[in-house]
């Protein structure tokens, strides 16, 4: 069911700007997925993935799926047209996000690390894993208490973490660039500063959307 409320400009371009950033890890997905279940020659830099496929291909389903329909639950004008939509389509990010965050933190610990990473990197995916899972768990339980602006807000959260793959396109082109700068420091910083401005990024959202909430007036005695 939908209401008479409009989608703006503004939802059209939240929800053109989460594609966009998606593309570039999703296509990198799709030729990684196109690697493991093609039968590639075995490197070094996907030997790991080859060797034990299906932690690595969960992540990439489930992250495409989580980028993609993600997208269309943050813009307010699409929450409130389609609330079936949101409600139904939710039940399918959820386990999907899971999914990323689970996969995620299991490959950090069990395949070995690739080129380039070193300790800082190791420890910023094992926090970055288990935050967007306690923002999962939070979110769910919000919205199983009625609680939907504190279930927006850490779905909101979770979502950031998760698109870090997409900003970390552009905070590591320095190194693309000039590869001479490229050592187990660097990448992590890079790689940092993806999570980083997409965490900011959300809380500024979150913030912005608490001050335009009604204040409620104390009752008068």
């Amino acid at each position: 069911m939908k209401n008479n409320r409009k989608i703006t400009t503004t939802d059209w371009l939240i929800i053109a700007g989460l594609l966009l950033l998606s593309l570039i890890p999703a296509i990198a997905g799709a030729v990684r997925m196109a690697t493991v279940l093609g039968g590639a020659e075995i490197t070094p830099e996907n030997a790991r993935f080859i060797s034990t496929p299906l932690p690595i291909l969960i992540h990439i389903v489930s992250s495409m799926l989580y980028a993609v329909f993600g997208a269309f639950q943050f813009p307010r004008g699409v929450r409130h047209r389609w609330p079936k939509w949101h409600r139904w389509s939710g039940r399918l990010l959820i386990p999907a996000g899971f999914a990323v965050a689970l996969s995620g933190l299991w490959m950090t610990l069990f395949y070995p690390w690739p080129d380039g990473d070193g300790i800082a990197l190791y420890t910023m995916r094992l926090i970055v894993g288990t935050a967007m899972l306690i923002a999962l768990v939070i979110g769910v339980e919000a919205v199983r208490r009625y609680k939907f602006a504190a279930h927006g807000a850490w779905m909101l959260r979770a979502y950031a973490l998760a698109m870090g793959a997409g900003t970390q396109v552009f905070t590591q082109l320095p190194l693309a660039i000039a590869p001479d700068l490229s050592n187990d420091a660097m990448r992590a910083l890079t790689m940092g500063a993806g999570w980083l401005i997409n965490i900011l990024i959300a809380e500024l959202v979150i913030r912005r959307k608490i001050k335009r909430q009604p204040q409620r007036r104390p009752a008068v005695v």
